[in-house]
């Protein structure tokens, strides 16, 4: 492995096995480190051999999602023993704190790394995004109180990354992200669905599709979204905010016990999210299980001490009317698990 990387000049290496017995095909992946020769990550899949052309399209797909993943994990590591990180590495090391969770600190470092690597190139398109990426969440996540600059702020930077490279899938997404939080969920869709176009593989433009129904009151619907985005990338590490966007869905229409089983997976998957905690706190509350409520309430509010009642209302990003009320459901039982009130402040979501 380190000869073939030294002679190809490459950093990783792909290296797999086909077997097959009987009517099954089984196929061995491993992504290998060629500087060390160390194993990073490896995969099995079955399958019988009738479906040989539908287990290749499952590998492709993905491989593609979970190469990104273990990549970039990777990456970060080597950017951390680099003595002279360049605009990639600031970017990969701004990538490892936005995995690790959407706390306000977390945010602020992967923001950090990311202004950092535009720094020394201003035309890295990844840390563009990125930074556009941390913009949207804290306003997504009511961690940020100058909301109309998160979003104007995001903008830009996504204008620029598109402009200098216009299929950049992950661009597109984040706009459609944009859009969703700016109170137009309908053009957020066209945006997630002109990633897709560019790579079909492109699981979180699936999950934000379904972010968009739950905005759009098509609660029921937001779900197989979801679940379309977990067969693509089953360990992605966007997978607490998918999970949560279904258990959301689930407290708006009134599937509290469906509601805490999302919301629950969502936490096992990063405990370092604070929004999961309030809507289970409400989705608790709601079926009676006060002291689970409270204590969910009360993590939450250690990741987000900011996080208020009145500030959860007055921060819509809808004017759907089945959206407002689930809104309404959600602060009805945040009240009773104990989230503080807090004073309502001014909506100031992006103009249509």
């Amino acid at each position: 492995m380190k000869q073939i990387g030294r002679e190809l000049n490459v950093r990783y290496v792909l290296e797999g096995s086909v077997q097959r017995g009987g009517n099954r095909m089984r196929v061995n992946v491993q992504l290998v480190d060629a500087e060390t020769a160390n194993h990073i990550w490896a995969e099995r899949f079955d399958k019988p051999v009738a479906d040989l052309f539908d287990m290749q399209d499952e590998i492709v797909s993905h491989l593609a999602n979970r190469l990104g993943q273990e990549l970039a994990r990777a990456e970060a590591g080597f950017a951390e023993r680099s003595a002279n990180p360049d605009s990639m590495d600031h970017y990969f090391l701004g990538l490892a704190y936005f995995n690790r969770g959407r706390t306000a600190d977390l945010l602020d470092k992967a923001r950090s790394h990311y202004d950092r690597a535009l720094d020394l190139d201003p035309g890295n398109v990844d840390a563009l995004v990125g930074c556009a990426w941390v913009d949207l969440l804290s306003v997504g996540l009511l961690l940020s109180e100058d909301r109309h600059e998160r979003l104007r702020s995001a903008e830009a930077d996504l204008g620029r990354a598109l402009k200098l490279r216009p299929d950049a899938a992950n661009a597109h997404c984040a706009m459609g992200a944009l859009r969703m939080f700016s109170n137009r969920a309908v053009q957020g869709i066209a945006e997630c669905e002109r990633a897709l176009a560019i790579d079909r593989n492109r699981a979180p433009a699936h999950a934000w599709i379904g972010l968009a129904k739950y905005l759009t009151g098509r609660n029921e619907e937001t779900e197989a979204h979801v679940v379309e985005a977990l067969r693509l990338s089953p360990r992605d590490t966007n997978a607490t905010a998918w999970t949560f966007f279904v258990g959301a869905a689930k407290l708006a229409s009134g599937r509290d016990e469906e509601a805490v089983a999302w919301l629950n997976r969502a936490i096992e998957l990063n405990s370092n999210w604070p929004m999961p905690y309030f809507f289970l706190a409400a989705a608790l509350a709601r079926r009676g299980r006060l002291e689970e409520a409270r204590e969910a309430a009360r993590v939450g509010l250690e990741l987000n001490p900011s996080f208020t009642i009145g500030r959860f209302r007055s921060q819509t990003f809808s004017d759907n009317p089945d959206y407002l009320a689930g809104w309404e459901r959600g602060c009805e039982g945040m009240r009773v698990a104990g989230v503080p009130e807090g004073p309502a402040e001014p909506n100031e979501a992006a103009t249509r």
